[in-house]
């Protein structure tokens, strides 16, 4: 085998008037330093996490609306990070797939060059220029049945690397347009980006998020309050009851309700010490990977288990869990959340025995401005003040996102402001439509709040200060659907 690596290295050396050779004699000696194997790579396996970035929407799409147009042809389409992990991948020859899962060239798996060597992809990522790596120019010899085309693509607005677009054949398959294709879609990517980049995600996260462990202290590390409204307090209530006496509990309602901080609550009062292990929900293709974490934490003593969004898991997948926790079956507690238990894997629902209720935030406004108060405090380590005209606007609006957009708004207020008054909100927050509203409408809505919110003001005199009429000014308070305190006398 060394004498094969000899051979191609001095293959390479004969090309080297060239720029593309150079590159590649470099990547080689790289991938030589990085001790990557040359004959069977090991990629290694990451899961999928940065799925709901404006890269991977965006180029989701383009891939989407290429994939249409080459259904029928053997080329594998893909999306990777700026790590080099796949994100997606497409493609409509099944004779490929089967090969490329034989590589682990799918999602979850990192092919940087540090990890497989020279290939196209990693190339790219790693040289960020378009990149062409045709069989024999593999590193390793398992990629050699391949050809590889990959474009980074930056973000237009930071110049951040973000990802890359990879086109991926078989060797023998005539590669002239490959690079071409995947030039083309790197640019589309950057391109649509562009014109939603004013709607853009929070930038990627680290790794290592779908299980966190919390040790015993007196609140779980999500930050919660104790001092909330009687239907909080009676949920986790329940729930620490159903944990004291063994059961294993579901927590259902609204996503972003709380489910998991009312669990962790009712696991640190029932076994203040025991270490809560709280594990969401993976992507489909890290189902594997993420099974397989399973074992050795189930058989720790002192932990209590909170799975959350079962509803969310693939059946197969649910019921090799529920096989899990009979082999495992004297560890307590054991607690699980869902949107509705009606839509939790038979499998699983079977184990359960109590099921909690935890209300949406809307139907507990009496914790808003607990929370609030608490959010600014995590947030610049004090409290700050929240007006009255803001406390009232944040109780009144109906959170459809609940506390994870309570949270959202009221941690970005706090890191910008000394004092939070009701012009500093987000226009969504002060009037009760859930309609779609154009920017103007927006303005306009919000114009009429703070107005109307000044102590003491009139409908006469704030309709002067408005630039309307009376009855304009009533007609558009029903047409945004505005709840504000009742006319005030002249």
């Amino acid at each position: 085998m060394t004498d094969m690596k000899r051979v191609r290295r001095h293959e390479l050396v004969d090309r080297r008037t060239s720029d593309v050779s150079k590159r590649l004699l470099a990547s080689w000696q790289r991938s030589e330093d990085y001790g990557v194997p040359l004959e069977e790579i090991d990629p290694v396996f990451t899961g999928t996490e940065n799925l709901g970035s404006l890269f991977f929407r965006c180029g989701s799409e383009v891939l989407a609306d290429l994939h249409s147009t080459l259904a029928d042809e053997p080329v594998g389409m893909m999306l990777a990070d700026a790590d080099g992990v796949v994100l997606s991948r497409l493609s409509g020859d099944r004779a490929l797939l089967d090969a490329l899962d034989d590589v682990h060239l799918a999602p979850g798996f990192g092919y940087a060059e540090r990890d497989v060597g020279t290939n196209g992809l990693g190339l790219a990522l790693a040289d960020r220029v378009p990149t062409l790596v045709r069989a024999d120019q593999h590193y390793a010899l398992s990629l050699c049945t391949f050809t590889c085309a990959a474009v980074p693509v930056l973000d237009p607005t930071s110049g951040r690397l973000e990802g890359s677009v990879n086109l991926t054949t078989w060797s023998q398959s005539s590669s002239n347009l490959l690079l071409a294709l995947a030039r083309s879609a790197a640019s589309n990517t950057a391109a649509l980006m562009l014109a939603r980049s004013s709607g853009r995600s929070p930038r990627r996260t680290t790794r290592g998020q779908v299980f966190r462990v919390e040790v015993p202290r007196l609140e779980p590390g999500s930050g919660t309050v104790a001092a909330l409204s009687r239907p909080w307090n009676e949920a986790v209530a329940a729930a620490e009851q159903a944990m004291t006496s063994g059961r294993i509990v579901a927590a259902v309602g609204e996503s972003g309700s709380g489910r998991a901080t009312a669990l962790a609550q009712a696991a640190r009062r029932a076994y203040p010490r025991d270490r809560i292990l709280s594990a969401g929900t993976p992507a489909p293709a890290d189902v594997d990977t993420w099974l397989g974490l399973w074992t050795p934490e189930l058989d720790k003593a002192h932990t209590a288990v909170i799975v959350r969004d079962v509803d969310a898991l693939p059946v197969w997948a649910a019921e090799q869990l529920r096989d899990l926790l009979d082999r495992h079956g004297d560890i307590a507690p054991f607690a699980v959340t869902a949107e509705h238990f009606a839509d939790i894997p038979a499998s699983l629902a079977a184990r359960i025995d109590t099921v909690v209720p935890v209300p949406a935030l809307r139907d507990r406004p009496d914790d808003v401005g607990t929370l609030a108060a608490h959010l600014t405090c995590r947030v610049r380590g004090r409290e700050i003040t929240i007006s009255a005209a803001a406390q009232r606007a944040l109780r009144g609006y109906d959170w459809p996102g609940n506390v994870n957009e309570l949270s959202q708004v009221v941690s970005h207020l706090a890191s910008r402001c000394d004092a939070i008054d009701l012009a500093d909100l987000p226009p969504q927050l002060l009037a009760g439509s859930t309609r779609h509203l154009s920017r103007i409408e927006a303005f306009e809505r919000g114009e009429i709040v703070r107005v109307l919110s000044t102590t003491s003001i009139t409908m006469a005199r704030a309709a002067a200060e408005l630039g309307m009429s009376r009855a304009t000014l009533y007609r558009k308070i029903a047409q945004y659907d505005l709840r504000m305190p009742r006319e005030r006398s002249s």
